[in-house]
């Protein structure tokens, strides 16, 4: 009889899963109150398991990425497309904060108070200013910065190391070749291997998210609820305007017709938004590149596999609200400064976004811990986070719908200023 409950838990879609495990935790925290809380252990160690993973997923898809950059390749069209995907996740990330600050999700919660849940020490640590963060960006130790889990050290060494790798393997020289394409291969596999580990924690999911919203629900109350709808609101009011504002503007700034465009994609959004997966999605905006939009394979043979690497607009938008909403919750608003250290973080961690479901759940631990919101089991931030886990898989949806869209908007714009575009297409 457990064996056929253990399969049959297997069987059921993820999505359904964190859903149902949030609506219980939701119910069963309402009901019993304090009585729930001899769960919260199976929370901490969904928190544990989360952690575990953030470094070397974050690390290892940075390095993976950058160096699936060809050097060779990145001429007008590399160089173009690049900038493209570097300035819109910046418009997306502020777009993100500016929803938050907006909204103000989480605001009033204060999940710290009364002594319920101790935050870390470094909350009550003056933040470092954004002058200060830019120069502390180099690590004077690698592995150091690794070990302690400095996001932007990390981020600063990986992309190095990435472009480093990616010029070996461009190397004339045929042994630098070799080894580029071993330290890639070894990247690759480090970053494959994590993934699967993130399959696992990802179906313990459902319990550890049941055990902390019902934790969440027991102490702070209905609440929650209304912050949780506060959020989802805020943070698809930013992926509908980084659309409709950003993306049509640039297409229309290009003399392209933004309902030719979103008509000749609407298989892409719809794979998007249904998968959650932005790498899965490519064959589908490949084909709506070449049958519908007349882009030449030479463009999006190259911009839509890059931006499926490193462009994550609607990752960015979640992050700058999420973390918005988690400073709030836990009573430590956001500063200036503090945002501006959101923005630099979110872009450069981006590139380290797996287009896959759920991955910017991790990236939002290295960028909570950026603003000195890292994540401890049994915290106020803890509590926080799990309420954006319960929510994740229906963010998830918008922000890949929103990654998979500004790829190939980008995408028809380099390939309209290259003149591979069929323009009869467009009519």
């Amino acid at each position: 009889m457990f064996k056929r409950i253990f399969k049959g838990y297997f069987k059921v879609n993820l999505l359904v899963k964190i859903t149902v495990g949030l609506v219980l935790g939701v119910i069963f925290g309402a009901i019993l109150g304090k009585h729930i809380l001899w769960v919260q252990p199976f929370g901490d160690l969904f928190v544990n398991l989360l952690k575990m993973v953030v470094v070397p997923i974050v690390f290892a898809s940075l390095v993976v990425g950058a160096s699936s950059i060809n050097p060779k390749q990145m001429g007008k069209i590399g160089i173009k497309i690049f900038i493209y995907y570097m300035i819109t996740s910046a418009a997306a990330v502020a777009l993100g904060l500016l929803m938050g600050n907006l909204f103000a999700p989480g605001k009033g919660m204060q999940l710290n108070a009364g002594g319920e849940a101790t935050l870390s020490n470094a909350l009550n640590t003056p933040p470092p200013s954004f002058s200060e963060t830019l120069l502390n960006i180099v690590p004077s130790n690698p592995f150091e910065a690794i070990s302690s889990g400095n996001v932007l050290q990390i981020i600063f060494f990986a992309l190095l190391l990435g472009i480093a790798i990616s010029i070996l393997k461009s190397s004339e020289d045929v042994s630098k070749q070799e080894l580029g394409k071993l330290f890639s291969q070894f990247f690759t596999a480090i970053a494959e291997a994590t993934f699967i580990i993130v399959g696992w924690i990802m179906q313990y999911a459902p319990i550890g998210v049941f055990a902390l919203i019902a934790v969440v629900i027991a102490k702070g109350g209905t609440q929650s609820l209304e912050q949780i709808g506060i959020l989802i609101l805020a943070t698809f009011v930013g992926y509908v305007l980084q659309v409709v504002l950003v993306y049509s503007g640039l297409v229309r700034l290009f003399r392209l017709s933004p309902i030719r465009f979103f008509k000749g994609i609407r298989s892409a959004m719809l794979t998007a938004f249904v998968t959650r997966s932005s790498s899965g999605t490519l064959p589908v905006s490949m084909e709506d590149c070449e049958e519908n939009l007349g882009v030449e394979g030479d463009v999006y043979s190259f911009s839509l596999p890059l931006g499926a690497t490193i462009n994550m607009d609607g990752t960015a938008i979640y992050l700058g609200v999420c973390v918005i909403f988690l400073a709030n919750a836990v009573g430590s608003p956001l500063t200036f400064g503090q945002q501006m250290t959101v923005i630099l973080t979110a872009v450069l961690a981006s590139i380290g976004t797996a287009g896959v479901p759920s991955a910017g759940l991790f990236m939002l631990a290295m960028v909570m811990k950026a603003v000195g919101l890292p994540l401890e089991a049994g915290t106020a931030v803890a509590a926080a986070y799990a309420m954006v886990a319960g929510a994740d898989s229906i963010l998830d949806m918008g922000r890949s719908w929103v990654n998979v869209t500004g790829d190939i908007a980008g995408t028809c714009i380099v390939a309209k200023t290259e003149k591979q575009l069929d323009l009869s297409k467009w009519k």
